[in-house]
């Protein structure tokens, strides 16, 4: 993962605290915590890997799970810290490092993972294949992990209304239609975009077996603009919105349509 993409996350560090408060971004967190009720384990030790500043390992500690993070921003990782001190938890540790370099983590040591960031970035499959392996590695034999792609069908159908401009060449509209790597200049910093078959193939690669997969924003994935207008025009239709969206998020008439992609696996036993 280069320097760009730790810059973005250091000068974007507070952006990110606040970016789950989004209507529109809580729908992946409800979506993501649905995942994790469903298919954690009832307690342990879960890594959060690419944890960024910490909002999911704050909900895992209220869970009663014990917690490492590991990021790659020093600021992110230092918001995380406070955070989760002024919500009166602990962390087990917090490691300042790449996702791919996991070297410091024990062998089966962990319950669980979350995989959140990392594999939004790493444009060498080489390295997303360590990323997994190394994941596989850290957990328990039969220990579950959720891993997050971004999926370049679901960024296209939202790309209709939020970056409609960008395909006013058609090379670059028709790339949404399979994987594609952006440098800092054409993404939001280096980013690499999959879609669910070959987001498959690359885990069951590394060794991970797929339980289920889902898609974050469910079926309410491209609808940013009419998401914000109901949260603040009708917070009753909203909240049945982002509940039903996050308990269907595994159906498969949605799951291969929206932005981000969860792949839930589990280490071979």
């Amino acid at each position: 993962m280069s320097e760009f993409v730790k810059t973005y996350y250091n000068e974007q560090a507070e952006r990110e605290w606040d970016r789950l408060n989004n209507p529109y971004n809580a729908v992946e967190m409800a979506s993501t915590l649905w995942l994790i009720d469903s298919y954690f384990p009832r307690e342990g030790t879960v890594c959060d890997i690419g944890s960024g500043p910490g909002r999911y390992a704050i909900e895992l500690l209220k869970r009663g799970y014990g917690v490492t993070l590991l990021e790659l921003s020093e600021k992110e990782l230092e918001i995380a810290r406070v955070k989760i001190e002024e919500a009166g938890l602990a962390a087990d540790g917090y490691i300042c490092e790449n996702a791919i370099n996991m070297n410091k983590l024990r062998s089966e040591s962990f319950d669980a993972a979350l995989v959140m960031g990392p594999l939004y970035h790493l444009i060498e499959r080489e390295q997303r294949l360590e990323v997994l392996s190394q994941t596989a590695r850290i957990l328990k034999p039969g220990g579950t992990a959720i891993l997050s792609y971004i999926n370049s069908w679901g960024t296209l159908k939202a790309g209709v209304s939020e970056f409609s401009e960008t395909f006013r060449n058609p090379d670059d509209l028709y790339a949404y239609f399979d994987e594609q790597s952006l440098d800092a200049e054409r993404g939001f910093t280096e980013c690499y975009f999959t879609t669910p078959s070959k987001a498959i193939r690359e885990i069951e690669e590394a060794g991970l077996e797929l339980i289920t997969y889902a898609g974050a924003e469910g079926f309410l994935a491209g609808l940013a603009r009419e998401v914000h207008r109901l949260h603040r025009e009708d917070p009753l239709v909203y909240g049945n919105l982002l509940r039903a969206a996050s308990e269907t998020c595994e159906a498969p008439q949605y799951r291969d349509a929206t932005e981000h992609l969860h792949l839930v696996v589990r280490r071979r036993a």
